[in-house]
């Protein structure tokens, strides 16, 4: 059996909330149309923007780029477009869950048959922890095999801005 629950609302309410749905869904179309992502290789020598169809949108190459020749600067030129539209994929879904709410994003992630990356278990999340440490190892200036157990001295931690730290909504 069933349990009825009254309704908190009016008719006329229920209505307008579901027309305000109704012209939120319309506009989820021009906000993931308004999305780009943009990503470089790690040496510098592109860097390319996207939207969130995938359409090439600005290509930017180093002169040095022509010395990969045509078979890798091409390969390169995927791999990192592919990389600008998982960006601008996330960023139309940020989009779209500020208008819509994250529930019916998650619906419309799954109609599209794209879900979010930052939602794929599989997807890169960035630089490993190794791979960090011998970046800062390199802008200290200190070769890799003179590692040490961090110094809590080294980091200036007044000068760190939390607001650099990427949230997916």
């Amino acid at each position: 059996m069933v349990d009825e629950v009254p309704l908190e609302r009016s008719t006329r309410q229920l209505i307008e909330e579901a027309r305000a749905r109704q012209d939120a869904l319309a506009r989820v179309d021009e906000l993931m149309a308004q999305a780009t992502g943009t990503a470089h290789d790690v040496d510098g020598t592109m860097e390319l923007t996207v939207d969130a169809r995938g359409k090439l949108l600005r290509l930017w190459l180093a002169p040095a780029a022509l010395n990969y020749g045509p078979d890798r600067l091409g390969a390169l030129i995927v791999e990192v477009a592919q990389v600008a539209f998982r960006e601008a994929t996330q960023e139309s879904y940020n989009r779209v869950a500020l208008l819509l709410g994250e529930d019916m994003t998650y619906l419309v992630e799954q109609l599209s048959g794209m879900p979010a990356p930052a939602r794929d278990p599989h997807a890169d999340t960035g630089l490993t922890v190794e791979e960090f440490q011998r970046r800062r190892e390199q802008r200290l200036g200190r070769p890799a095999a003179s590692r040490r157990p961090p110094d809590p001295a080294d980091d200036d931690l007044d000068s760190f801005d939390p607001a650099t730290l990427r949230s997916d909504r």
